[in-house]
């Protein structure tokens, strides 16, 4: 594994001290950056090796070689939580909503005696209303929604 060896600027020292000292930041910020300045082996900063930053601060091993490596490649703007990639599909809308409260006001399959989540979910499925959909789907549809189950 790269050793990674962070040597602060007079700059960057400051703004690290500035964030552990004031302000409100995120828990992960400040982790960060107690870490780096801990790590720091330049004139700045009097170096600790990572397995005392580990006790000290209570965090793994692999987390101040995985906060090192941030700084190293993209700087002080590594401590910035970086926002979500990932795109949720839409499974539910409106016209499928709507299927899925007219199946609610009908009667339950025979053997029930009322509605189960599990149960209209694999009815949804069944009708083709969607080609997949969870219980907890429906429950959060049908929570939004204000209907009941048990009524």
């Amino acid at each position: 594994m790269a050793r990674y060896i962070i040597k602060l600027t007079k700059e960057e020292v400051e703004e690290l001290y500035a964030i552990v000292s004031k302000g409100s930041h995120t828990a992960q910020k400040y982790k960060a950056a107690y870490i780096l300045l801990n790590c720091d082996q330049g004139e700045y900063g009097d170096k600790s090796t990572n397995e005392q930053i580990s006790k000290i601060l209570k965090v793994g091993m692999r987390t101040i070689d995985r906060v090192k490596k941030r700084f190293v490649e993209e700087g002080i703007e590594s401590l910035e939580r970086r926002p979500t990639t990932r795109k949720y599909e839409i499974k539910v809308d409106g016209d499928v909503e709507a299927k899925l409260v007219h199946l609610c006001c009908n009667e339950p399959p025979r053997g029930y005696a009322k509605w189960l989540l599990r149960l209209l979910a694999d009815k949804m499925v069944e009708l083709n209303y969607v080609e997949s959909i969870s219980h907890v789907t429906v429950r959060s549809v049908l929570k939004k929604t204000n209907l009941s189950l048990g009524g």
